[in-house]
């Protein structure tokens, strides 16, 4: 499948992992111009006790979240190492949200680069490590959490132009709109929308 500028998903074609041969391959993208590309990701992580309680006591001098985000950063930057296939690409700009709710946590990635090739895999693993993280800090009080809905929500830039999650996710709030993104990527804040 392959994500084109109307937004729609081509599903013919063949995986540009594999080879004419099915072996793994990683794409070659050296006749690629650089272009500006962002990506945005999100994930949730649900809890059944009080995440807000718990993860906003810093009395023993540690922050979780803090600890989620700067995770979620330097996995970013570390994707190709964990990822096999994925290029190994300077990453220009990551970010990560968190927004907690007493059992559910909502972690939004984003990164952008200048560069051949997408940066969805870096915004995507930004979240799931952050959310490892979190996990990591509530699995003690409820061995019950999870992390889920690991999700791109929108990527631009590259041949392929931009593309956005269109459809609410009935799997959460359904009051709550996917992220909205300006016509000039440079001027997306995902702290700023909803």
């Amino acid at each position: 499948m392959n994500a084109q500028p109307d937004g729609k998903t081509r599903t013919t074609g063949a995986l540009t992992h594999l080879d004419e041969q099915g072996r793994a391959r990683m794409v070659d993208v050296t006749a690629k111009p650089l272009t500006r590309r962002l990506a945005v990701a999100r994930c949730a992580v649900i809890t059944r006790v009080d995440a807000v309680e718990a993860l906003g006591d810093t009395r023993h001098g540690m922050d979780p979240v803090e600890a989620a985000r700067v995770a979620g950063i330097q996995a970013a930057k570390q994707t190709s190492s964990l990822v096999p296939l994925c290029h190994s690409i300077r990453v220009d700009q990551v970010s990560v949200d968190v927004e907690m709710s007493p059992h559910r946590i909502e972690i939004t990635a984003v990164t952008e680069i200048v560069e051949r090739t997408g940066v969805e895999m870096e915004a995507l693993t930004a979240c799931a490590v952050a959310g490892l993280t979190l996990i990591c800090s509530l699995l003690e009080l409820d061995p019950d959490v999870s992390m889920g809905e690991l999700t791109l929500w929108h990527k631009s830039g590259g041949r392929s132009g931009q593309w956005q999650r269109t459809a609410r996710d009935p799997r959460r709030d359904p009051q709550k709109a996917p992220p909205a993104v300006t016509a000039d990527p440079a001027g997306y804040d995902p702290l700023q929308q909803g």
